[in-house]
């Protein structure tokens, strides 16, 4: 079956120092771009993260901080990204939940402005946990009948990824083969901020999805609690999350 694609639909995976999308750092990128006639190209990067890489990351990803001490910035290395992966959708393992949130905080970290808002996102984890609900590991063998060698290395994980969402494709034909649709199946929820902080309710109305208020209408709970914006704006939240909010709160002065 054939992906039908209108523009550029970026795989991508990254490694990193932690989980934590506000305080942990990329050390490694890797990205295939998949343009509509069928033709790749790829950028690998391994990026010094500026900070102590835990042994614990360590030991997934295999990438000490000795691998690094030599290796660009994300600083000398991030408009090279913004430029690559720039008027695309994006495809990753996990990634409307990690990859691309923090992608967003390392763009956003280093004032490298990027427009979001026209992008669809496509999870093939999501895909893959709805229709066989296993690891990538074991979908790399379900769908393509291959063994994952180098697992956790970002460029075995993202060739993995294409190959296995390829497969899906050929598999589900009721996924559709259009960036649109897969990126609505994809979707665990209807989140507005890429953490899932925010989404719509039934009726399109921006919700709290965690905490004391989960289930409230945000600018509901900002005009009655003014005080609980500014505790998610000094809290730790991702940006993305802050710049959402921030656009309910100016938006509801209108009203």
């Amino acid at each position: 079956m054939k992906l039908i694609l209108h523009k550029p639909l970026v795989f991508f995976d990254i490694e990193s120092t932690g989980l934590n999308i506000t305080t942990d750092r990329i050390v490694e990128i890797s990205i295939i771009k998949l343009f509509p006639d069928g033709k790749t190209e790829q950028k690998d990067l391994t990026i010094n993260p500026t900070i102590p890489i835990p042994e614990k990351a360590s030991s997934i990803h295999g990438i000490k901080d000795e691998d690094v001490k030599d290796k660009p910035t994300f600083d000398a290395v991030g408009h090279e990204i913004a430029n690559f992966i720039k008027n695309c959708d994006f495809a990753g393992y996990n990634s409307n939940k990690f990859d691309v949130p923090l992608l967003f905080e390392e763009l956003t970290r280093h004032n490298i402005e990027f427009d979001w808002s026209k992008s669809k996102f496509i999870d093939v984890q999501v895909i893959f946990m709805k229709k066989e609900p296993r690891t990538l590991s074991a979908a790399y063998k379900f769908y393509c009948d291959k063994n994952l060698e180098n697992a956790h290395s970002s460029k075995a994980d993202t060739q993995a990824t294409l190959e296995v969402f390829m497969s899906q494709l050929e598999r589900y034909p009721d996924l559709g083969t259009d960036v649109v649709s897969l990126s609505e199946f994809s979707s665990q929820n209807n989140a507005v901020d890429f953490a899932g902080r925010v989404i719509l309710d039934e009726k399109k109305v921006e919700i709290f999805n965690f905490g004391k208020y989960k289930g409230r209408p945000v600018a509901e709970v900002f005009k009655a609690e003014p005080s609980y914006y500014d505790w998610m704006m000094k809290g730790d939240f991702a940006s993305n999350t802050k710049q959402v909010i921030t656009a309910i709160k100016l938006r509801s002065f209108g009203k």
